[in-house]
C-alpha cells in the first residue's frame, strides 16, 4: 500500500496497478479495513491543523502589543534587582492572560461544537454498498462517488466519469471549469494538465465520476499548501476599525510614556521608580481584556444564535453580519417555501397531455446528479397517479450544467428496439434543439405560428410567477454511449408547470429587514417574469430589473453605478452573480450572499459575509461562513440582530473602559507632576486597572 516505493506517480500509473497497491477495489473497501487506515491517518487530517489547541490559545495570549510592555517592564525590574516590583508584574500579567486563555478556550469548544453539525458529508463504497462519512474520514483506497456539487475530500484518479467538469481554481488558478476524464497523464504532468486526477478541496461543477482515493490529509496537493502557507482570513470592517484604535492607543501610549518619563526625571525622582510608573501608566490606559471579551462575546453569540437556527462558523462572521446593509439572495426558499408541487403537465400548445409524464417522470428517476425540488416533484405526482416506470431501464446520461440548462437521458423500453433520448430543461434551451413538436397525437414542424404561441404561453405563465420546464425526446439507435453532439433534431413534448408559494413570512421579514436597514436584491437564474410576478406577490417593491445578458454587456464601472439602483437580477449565471457582489463591496456596502446551490457558490465565497442552508449542496455549505437551519429571511434577521448586540457590547467596553482609564492616568500623571512624591506604585496601578476590568465582563 506504499506509493513512496512507485517510481511511476499516481497519475500516470494504469488504475489496475493502482487498487493493487491500495489494497481496493471498485466495490470499494470493507468497513474493518477502513476503521483500521482511519485510525493510522488520524493525524495527517487537515482539520486537525485548524483545531484550536489549548498551547497555541495560551501563547497567543502574550502576542499582544499590550502584553510586551508588562513583559519589558518586567524585564527593567530583574535587571535592577527590583523582585518584589518584578513578580506583582508578573503575577498580574499571568493572572490576565490565564483569564483569557480560559474564556477563549471555552469560546473555542463551543464553537467546534456548533461547527460539528455541519460537517460536510461523502458518499463512499464500503463493502460495495454507498454509505455516507464526514469527508475528514475518506481514507486511501476509497472509492468515493461524485456528482454536481460534491466538494472532493481527498486527491485520486477517475476510473469512471461522465461529462465531468472541475473547478479547481483553489489549485490552479484556472478560471472555468476543467473537464477531466478517465485514462493517464505524462508523469511530468503539471496539476492543471493531469485529466484524470481530481484533487481535495475542489468542487464538481458538472457531470458524475466515481474516484478511487490515492492520497488524503496533509499529504494531498491542497494539504502541502496548507502546511506551508496558513491562510489568513481579510479583516472584517469591525476588526479594521479595533485595529485602528488599538494603533491610536499605542501612539498616545508612547507619547505619553514619553512626557511623563522625562518629566519625572527633570523632577530628579528615581530612574526606576520613573520609567515603570511611565510604563503603568501607559499600560493602564489599555483595555486589556478586550481580546477575552470580544471572543467571550462572539462565541455567547453564536451559542444563542444556534438556538434561533443560524449556525456560525466563523467567529468574525458574525460582527459583518451585523453591518451587513445588502443582502443578495436567489428568490427561491428566501420569498418563496422552496418546496415545488408540479400542477401541470401540458402540451405545446397548453392543453393537458397526460402521456408526457412518462418522459418526464424517467428523465428525473434515472438522473444521477443531485436531487433537486423540482425532479422530487415529478416523482411524487408519478407515484399520486400510480405511473409504472418498471419496463425502462437506464441506458445513458448526459449531466445537466449552467450553460446548457438541459439534463438528458437515455432510456431503453425491455420490450422495444430503438432508445428514447429524453431531454428536460430551461424552456429556452430546450427549443433551440427542436425542430418538431407533438400536438395532439400529431408530429408538426415547430412553425413560427407554433412558436409565438409558445413565447405567449411562456410569458403568462411567467407572469404568474409559475416555473416551467420544457421536455422533449427523440428515438436514437442503439449505441454504447451518446455525447452533446446527439442533442439535435428533438420533438418538443411538452411543458411542465410548478408552482412554489410565497413564504408565509415573507412579508414580515421584508419590512423586518427594511427596519433593520439592510436592503434586499434578488439575484436568480430564473426567468424575469417569474421572478418579477414573485417579488410583487410578497410586497417587495422593485426599483430595478437587470437581466444576464444586458449585465453581461455592461463595463465594470458602469455596472457598479447600476446595481445601486436595481434590486431584481434575473437571468443570472455563476460568474454574474459574483460581480454583483464585488460591485457592492466596492460601493462600499457590507454585502451578504445568500444562497444553497452550486451556482451560488462562487458568489457566497466573495461575499462579506456567506450564507448557506443546512439542505445546500456540499460547496455551497463549506463557502459560506452563516448556515441557516431554515432557509428564511425571519431566521437571517434574528441573526442580524445577533451580531449587532455583539458590536453593542464590544462598544460599550471599549467606550467605558478607555474612557475611564484615560481619566484616571491622566489624573495620576498630572498628580506627579505636582506631588512630591509619586501618587501610585508601578504595581497599585497595574492591580488597580486589572481588577477594573473584571466588571466589564457583566456586559
Amino acid at each position: 500500500m506504499n506509493l513512496a516505493a512507485h517510481k511511476v506517480p499516481y497519475w500516470g500509473s494504469d488504475i489496475q496497478k493502482l487498487f493493487q497497491e491500495l489494497g481496493s477495489s471498485p466495490s470499494g473497501l470493507s468497513e474493518e479495513e477502513a476503521q483500521s487506515r482511519l485510525k493510522n491517518q488520524k493525524g495527517t487530517s487537515i482539520a486537525k491543523m485548524k483545531t484550536h489547541r489549548a498551547l497555541g490559545i495560551l501563547i497567543n495570549q502574550y502576542k499582544s502589543p499590550l502584553v510586551l510592555i508588562l513583559v519589558f517592564a518586567t524585564a527593567v525590574s530583574i535587571a535592577l534587582g527590583e523582585w518584589d516590583e518584578a513578580s506583582v508584574v508578573l503575577a498580574i500579567l499571568f493572572i490576565s492572560s490565564l483569564f483569557s486563555f480560559v474564556q477563549e478556550f471555552q469560546a473555542a469548544s463551543a464553537v467546534a461544537k456548533l461547527l460539528a453539525r455541519v460537517v460536510i458529508q461523502t458518499t463512499v463504497l464500503r463493502n460495495g454498498s454507498k454509505v455516507n462519512i464526514p469527508s475528514s474520514e475518506v481514507v486511501k483506497g476509497d472509492i468515493v462517488l461524485l456528482s454536481a456539487g460534491s466538494l472532493i475530500p481527498a486527491d485520486g484518479v477517475l476510473f469512471e466519469s461522465k461529462d465531468l467538469f472541475v473547478n479547481q481554481a483553489i489549485l490552479t488558478g484556472e478560471s472555468f471549469p476543467a473537464e477531466k476524464n478517465v485514462g493517464t497523464s505524462l508523469e511530468n504532468a503539471a496539476i492543471a494538465e493531469r485529466q484524470n486526477c481530481i484533487f481535495m478541496g475542489t468542487s464538481v461543477r458538472s457531470g458524475v465520476a466515481t474516484m478511487l482515493a490515492v492520497e488524503t490529509g496533509t499529504k494531498t496537493q491542497f494539504g502541502e499548501i496548507a502546511k506551508t502557507l496558513e491562510e489568513k482570513p481579510l479583516e472584517t470592517e469591525f476588526e479594521t476599525g479595533l485595529k485602528h484604535l488599538g494603533q491610536l492607543l499605542i501612539k498616545t501610549m508612547i507619547v505619553f510614556l514619553t512626557v511623563i518619563f522625562f518629566a519625572n526625571i527633570l523632577l530628579s525622582r528615581p530612574l526606576i521608580d520613573s520609567l515603570l510608573f511611565a510604563l503603568a501608566l501607559a499600560v493602564g490606559m489599555s483595555p486589556e481584556l478586550m481580546p477575552a471579551i470580544l471572543t467571550l462575546t462572539l462565541s455567547k453569540a453564536a451559542q444563542k444564535m444556534a438556538k434561533e437556527g443560524v449556525l456560525v462558523k466563523k467567529l468574525n462572521a458574525i460582527e459583518n453580519l451585523g453591518s451587513m446593509d445588502v443582502l443578495c439572495a436567489d428568490k427561491t426558499g428566501t420569498l418563496t417555501t422552496g418546496v415545488m408541487k408540479l400542477s401541470d403537465v401540458l402540451d405545446p400548445l397548453g392543453e393537458n397531455s397526460k402521456e408526457m409524464i412518462v418522459y418526464a417522470a424517467l428523465n428525473a428517476q434515472m438522473q444521477s446528479g443531485l436531487s433537486n425540488p423540482m425532479d422530487e416533484a415529478i416523482l411524487v405526482y408519478t407515484k399520486k397517479i400510480g405511473q409504472d416506470l418498471t419496463e425502462y431501464q437506464k441506458v445513458d446520461e448526459i449531466p445537466y450544467d449552467f450553460i446548457r440548462k438541459r439534463i438528458t437521458i437515455v432510456a431503453r423500453h425491455l420490450k422495444e428496439e430503438p432508445d428514447h433520448m429524453i431531454i428536460k430543461g430551461a424552456p429556452s434551451n430546450i427549443l433551440e434543439i427542436c425542430t418538431s413538436a407533438q400536438i395532439q397525437g400529431k408530429l408538426e414542424a415547430l412553425s413560427k405560428n407554433i412558436l409565438d404561441n409558445i413565447q405567449n404561453l411562456l410569458a403568462k405563465w411567467g407572469n404568474q410567477g409559475i416555473r416551467v420546464l420544457a421536455v422533449a425526446t427523440k428515438e436514437v439507435p442503439r449505441k454504447p454511449a451518446y455525447s452533446r453532439s446527439d442533442e439535435q433534431s428533438f420533438i418538443l413534448q411538452g411543458f411542465l408547470l410548478f408552482q412554489d408559494g410565497p413564504h408565509p413570512d415573507a412579508f414580515e421579514a421584508l419590512k423586518e429587514m427594511k427596519r433593520l436597514g439592510v436592503a434586499l436584491k434578488i439575484v436568480t437564474g430564473d426567468n424575469r417574469y417569474v421572478a418579477k410576478a414573485v417579488a410583487q406577490n410578497v410586497g417587495l417593491e422593485i426599483i430595478g430589473i437587470l437581466s444576464g445578458s444586458e449585465l453581461q454587456n455592461l463595463a465594470e464601472e458602469a455596472l457598479m453605478q447600476k446595481v445601486e439602483s436595481t434590486n431584481l437580477f434575473v437571468e443570472v449565471d455563476p460568474h454574474q452573480k459574483e460581480r454583483i457582489v464585488n460591485c457592492l463591496m466596492k460601493r462600499k456596502h457590507v454585502v451578504g450572499f445568500l444562497g444553497d446551490g452550486i451556482n451560488d457558490a462562487s458568489a457566497i465565497h466573495a461575499a462579506d459575509v456567506g450564507i448557506s442552508v443546512e439542505t445546500a449542496v456540499d460547496v455551497a455549505r463549506e463557502a459560506a461562513e452563516i448556515v441557516l437551519v431554515q432557509h428564511n429571511l425571519k431566521t437571517l434577521c434574528d441573526g442580524v440582530r445577533a451580531g449587532r448586540v455583539v458590536f453593542a457590547n464590544t462598544f460599550k467596553y471599549i467606550f467605558t473602559n478607555t474612557s475611564a482609564n484615560f481619566g484616571n492616568m491622566v489624573s495620576m500623571a498630572v498628580a506627579s507632576l505636582i506631588f512630591p512624591f509619586l501618587p501610585l506604585l508601578a504595581t497599585q496601578v497595574l492591580l488597580n486597572n486589572f481588577l477594573a476590568n473584571i466588571p466589564a465582563l457583566a456586559i
